[in-house]
């Protein structure tokens, strides 16, 4: 519920090219409870990524919910498309 002051901390994962533009591999956030995957990509600004094809793993499941509440502890990772050789 929004507003509620209650946070939960979850840890976000780049790989690939995202990691290297963001200058990050790993960070942590807190964010108000009940906030969901969509609100943190924008949050981030990463929705022009997943427009190209990046996915998203919640907790190690990859197409999980973008619109259901992380939990506290919640670990998301971005990964970048697959490219085949």
């Amino acid at each position: 519920m929004a507003g509620s002051g209650r946070a939960v901390k979850i840890r976000m994962l780049f790989f690939g090219p995202l990691a290297e533009r963001l200058g990050e591999r790993e960070i942590e956030v807190a964010l108000e409870l009940g906030t969901t995957a969509e609100q943190l990509i924008d949050r981030f600004e990463l929705s022009e990524f997943l427009n190209s094809g990046l996915r998203v793993a919640i907790d190690g499941q990859i197409g999980a919910s973008l619109k259901d509440p992380l939990a506290d502890s919640s670990e998301v990772a971005f990964l970048p498309p697959v490219s085949g050789g």
